[in-house]
């Protein structure tokens, strides 16, 4: 959404930016760290830290800060209030049931993609199927690199081919495993080959030893929302399976959601 100039508030921008320097690899930031991961100056990162530790949303030492559970208000706000997570929620859960494999909803964020539903019996699951893989081990929320995933290529081959070609530009593919896919001709062969095949296997790309399958999650008007996806162990299934016996469901899957999105 583009806003006119006079409509940008830039200190709530500032501040969100500060917030969203908190991740999975920085977890305790202080006022020079996180000035650094926003772009903007240490003394404003400052004022933001300390004005987010008084409203609650972080919490500190005096000296390095961190996320209270707070910040949880907004991610429970979006999954009790968003239509698709209550959409997807049943559906992966029985199909959970029926493979004991693991399921999940996901989203494209700029170059990540989000979790925002995932079957809910996957302890269960766990303890019945030894060696049965829970969504790369990951939370709801959980953000991964697009383009190492099954996930991101069906979503980014979503993309017109112009967009695509922004969000290519001057892209570094950053490499996960030793079989990720980090050269730029080769990684827009393969979101073509998504494109023509309507959904995606990759194998070992993100995280050794395991296969992921996706396919789009369109509405009735034929716009792809979100991705659904199954991940499963090397140890027990193969990819040639995985394609042969659970891609037959997420199409099903795909077809029945499709007016509920």
């Amino acid at each position: 959404m583009t806003i006119a100039k006079a409509d940008f508030i830039e200190g709530m921008a500032k501040g969100l930016a500060v917030l969203e320097s908190f991740d999975t690899e920085r977890q305790r930031l202080n006022a020079t760290l996180a000035a650094a991961r926003a772009g903007i100056t240490r003394a404003a990162a400052r004022r933001h830290l300390l004005t987010l530790a008084h409203l609650g949303y972080l919490e500190t030492d005096g000296s390095y800060y961190w996320l209270s559970s707070k910040v949880l208000r907004f991610s429970g706000s979006y999954l009790a209030s968003s239509r698709l997570p209550r959409a997807l929620q049943p559906t992966l859960n029985r199909l959970a049931l029926q493979t004991q494999e693991s399921f999940s909803g996901v989203v494209l964020d700029a170059d990540e993609v989000v979790m925002v539903a995932r079957s809910g019996n996957d302890s269960a699951l766990a303890t019945a199927a030894p060696g049965r893989v829970i969504a790369y081990g990951l939370h709801m929320g959980a953000r991964l690199p697009a383009h190492a995933t099954s996930t991101g290529r069906v979503l980014l081959a979503a993309k017109t081919r112009g967009d695509f070609n922004a969000w290519m530009k001057g892209r570094t593919l950053a490499r996960m495993t030793s079989l990720t896919t980090t050269d730029p001709k080769q990684f827009r062969a393969l979101i073509e080959q998504v494109r023509k095949d309507d959904f995606c296997l990759t194998s070992e790309e993100h995280e050794p030893g395991v296969h992921a399958l996706a396919v789009p999650l369109r509405n009735t008007q034929g716009v792809t929302l979100a991705a659904l996806n199954v991940v499963a162990s090397q140890s027990r299934i193969s990819p040639l399976a995985m394609q042969r016996d659970l891609l037959p469901l997420l199409l099903e899957a795909a077809r029945e959601l499709r007016t509920l999105l």
